[in-house]
């Protein structure tokens, strides 16, 4: 690791808001669902699909979550009404997981059921440990009975996942795959990069086993190329899997991608509560801090 992304990964936490907003403005698309169309239409047109994300997390009220709630489902009729190319990702503790389990499930399954009244479909993301038995929950209960409608994010750092995967192969999958970006304890993930570079690798090749629909989520061209070679050996078909990217994280790999005639979906935020997201990801991959640095630099910020 370079001695600026370490400094960036280990101060990022307590850098003033308006700084990490410089950094981090290439990477939301803005603050309101109309922004997020804008760009979204852009990139539909860059021959890209899309996953929308109100940003949003942890909140403490069940009003708040029924806000969110009444946000997701105005996105899906927003994607419909603008015939854009994409669908919904939502966090569970959006949704009011920590308050009270049933009430989200229910906030969560009437945001799929819109999905499947208006043929889209809605990825459930993976938040931190405390919240991940509980979501994979949802999932298996929502896929019961909404098999084509709504997907989970498995997060390769995690060792319970290869278990996880197997426990979950009873059913039609639909995945996405990432590292995983929580600060979880070692008993429960792998710190060491190449161990969770390995780790995604092995869980990739069992989800293409179980023949599962798996959104590759990750931009680190290594894993790009090993992913690549398991679609080769498992001679998938381009309607099998996808790749996922982050708005504004390597747009010169995601074009490599999408023109080697790959399926890309990018993940659009938006919203007023950028700003934990924003920490995350700087923290995550510091390289967008010394991107945004070099365009100021230039003179092009």
């Amino acid at each position: 690791m370079s001695i600026f992304n370490y400094l960036v990964s280990k101060t990022i936490m307590h850098i003033p808001g308006p700084i990490v907003g410089f950094f981090a403005k290439g990477y939301i698309a803005g603050e309101k669902l109309s922004d997020a169309v804008r760009v979204g239409r852009k990139l539909n047109d860059e021959g890209m699909v899309l996953t929308l994300d109100i940003l949003g997390e942890f909140i403490k009220t069940k009003d708040e979550a029924i806000f969110f709630k009444n946000h997701c489902l105005e996105i899906l009729e927003t994607i419909h009404r603008e015939k854009l190319d994409g669908n919904l990702s939502l966090k569970p503790t959006q949704m009011g997981l920590l308050l009270d389990e049933d009430f989200a499930f229910e906030n969560i399954r009437e945001i799929v059921a819109k999905a499947v009244e208006l043929d889209n479909f809605v990825r459930i993301d993976m938040e931190d440990i405390e919240c991940t038995d509980k979501t994979l929950e949802f999932y298996r209960r929502l896929r019961d009975e909404f098999p084509k409608h709504v997907g989970v994010v498995l997060q390769a750092y995690l060792r319970r996942t290869p278990q996880d995967i197997d426990d979950l192969s009873d059913k039609p999958m639909h995945y996405r795959l990432c590292k995983g970006i929580y600060n979880e304890p070692r008993s429960a993930a792998w710190k060491n990069p190449e161990t969770i570079n390995r780790s995604y690798v092995i869980c990739l090749e069992k989800m293409f086993q179980y023949g599962a629909y798996v959104g590759i989520a990750t931009h680190d061209e290594k894993l790009v190329f090993e992913a690549l070679q398991l679609i080769d050996k498992y001679k998938l078909n381009k309607d099998q899997y996808e790749f996922q990217m982050l708005l504004g994280v390597d747009p010169e790999l995601r074009k490599i991608i999408v023109d080697g005639g790959h399926k890309v979906r990018v993940y659009l935020p938006y919203g007023e509560s950028w700003m934990p997201y924003s920490r995350r990801r700087l923290k995550e991959n510091p390289n967008i801090a010394r991107h945004a640095l070099l365009q100021m630099l230039r003179g092009n910020g």
